[in-house]
């Protein structure tokens, strides 16, 4: 039987593996195309060989230290050279993922432009909370603008939010809630028209939208090539399909990456110097990016890139043929979001009707006027009919069993309740009430939750979701 106590004796590694394979049972499958959120397929089982033998070729090599292990170094300058050769050049850094990208990117952005008082980013309300995240652990201020009708970020508004403490200017190429693109070049003026840096969040379309305009579609400056950008990030475990974590982040120029490092010489021990926020790391998910960028190829990566967004096309034109849906935006790349404009419609019903029938569509709650919706991420092996069957399926499921049923009140006295004097069992009780269970591995009926979240304010559904994952892991 399974326990939390070390076994005495070595359990056999045939035993292990049978009970790591039993407790994947409730996983959402990471092949197929079914999920449309977390995971990037290629579809090319080869490949995805490939990057878990490079992974654990690498799997013992720690990157604390290039001196000792110097593969690290000619790996890594292999990988981010290709990612700026991509994307306008410069310096970067390899990463764990795009939320260490950012981060380094904001203390970069502060440690070159020291301010009297604390020091802001701007951004715009769809930018990734990872700037949120990166502001609250390095002591910044974020400081939102509004997104126009077409939710991209305003320039205007940028230019007035600007104040003698900013120190970076966000824009999103593309902003993963709608998939579109904010226009780089006029927010990087308004950002270099004050001396401020600017950072693109291209940690989802960095690398699928140069493969899309190699296939003749018309992106938009976004890069380091754009004048005033200083900075961007590319997650290379997205549409570069490299396992979990890959991210590179670029820098314009070579003093500002030294910016983003940390040395310290406060201590006898050996010296730390580091180019990211972790110290000790595995080089496994380095050599798997390596190995599936050179496997997959330019050529590869332009028809993946093809693949996806015709498969978004052809859902964006599908979803107009389901009554009550329609997508919101116009998407740049492989993202879409559809929203209902329905009462009789729930788009969380949708997403509990799908898992039902084996498909995940990833909930978004209703932020700053934008309504709730699904997302969709599609990749190279998505498959536009039976995506748009299963959505048309879960529709029709979804008006038959109408809205999800809330209790009078109920987000009336969670938005009032005093959570500090719940503890982590008192909680899952609470959550028990509602119909969602922590334990047991059954698919939960999320409805009901998402509904009662969409209704309260932001704030509010932080510290839900913190106590929930709280006592999801108690």
């Amino acid at each position: 039987m399974p326990s939390d106590h070390l076994p005495e004796t070595g359990r056999p590694a045939a035993e292990l593996l049978a009970e790591l394979a039993r407790m994947r049972d409730a996983d959402l499958p990471v092949r197929g195309g079914q999920v449309t959120a977390y995971v990037y397929d290629t579809g090319r089982d080869a490949v995805h060989d490939l990057a878990a033998t490079a992974y654990r070729e690498m799997l013992e090599v720690n990157c604390l230290d290039p001196t000792a292990f110097p593969s690290i170094v000619a790996l890594e300058r292999q990988v981010v050279g290709a990612v700026a050769d991509r994307l306008g050049g410069g310096s970067g850094v390899f990463t764990s993922g795009g939320t260490e990208s950012i981060m380094l990117a904001v203390k970069a952005a502060r440690d070159a432009h020291p301010v009297d008082g604390r020091a802001q980013i701007v951004l715009p309300a769809t930018a990734h909370p990872a700037f949120h995240k990166a502001a609250h652990y390095l002591g910044l201020e974020a400081v939102h603008v509004p997104v126009d009708a077409s939710f991209r970020a305003d320039p205007a508004a940028t230019a007035a939010a600007l104040t003698p403490r900013t120190v970076l200017v966000v824009a999103s190429a593309p902003s993963y809630p709608q998939g579109v693109m904010d226009p780089v070049p006029e927010i990087a003026a308004v950002a270099a028209s004050a001396g401020v840096r600017c950072h693109v969040d291209a940690c989802v379309g960095g690398w699928v939208l140069p493969w899309l305009r190699d296939a003749g579609r018309d992106v938009p400056p976004f890069d380091l090539s754009v004048p005033g950008v200083t900075s961007l990030s590319c997650d290379l475990h997205k549409y570069g399909y490299a396992p979990k974590g890959a991210s590179v982040v670029l820098f314009a120029d070579e003093s500002l990456r030294r910016h983003a490092y940390f040395a310290s010489a406060e201590w006898p021990g050996y010296t730390v110097i580091n180019a990211g926020v972790q110290s000790s790391r595995s080089a496994g998910p380095l050599a798997a990016a390596w190995a599936t960028l050179n496997a997959v190829g330019a050529q590869g990566y332009r028809d993946l890139a093809a693949n996806a967004m015709k498969t978004a096309e052809t859902l964006m034109a599908g979803v107009a043929e389901i009554p009550g849906l329609r997508v919101l935006g116009e998407p740049a790349v492989p993202l879409v979001a559809v929203t209902s404009d329905d009462p009789a419609l729930d788009v969380f019903v949708i997403a509990d009707e799908a898992r039902a029938r084996g498909w995940f569509f990833q909930p978004q709650l209703s932020y700053q006027g934008i309504p709730p919706n699904l997302h969709f991420t599609l990749t190279g092996v998505s498959d536009a009919g039976a995506l748009l069957a299963a959505l048309a399926d879960a529709a029709k499921a979804a008006r038959a069993a109408g809205p999800p049923d809330v209790p009078s009140g109920l987000v009336e006295a969670l938005a009032d309740l005093d959570l500090d004097a719940l503890d982590d069992a008192g909680f899952a009780e609470l959550l028990t009430s509602v119909g969602v269970h922590l334990s047991g591995g059954s698919e939960p009926e999320m409805a009901t939750v998402n509904a009662i979240l969409n209704a309260l304010p932001p704030a509010t559904r932080e510290t839900l979701l913190i106590r929930f994952l709280s006592a999801l892991y108690a």
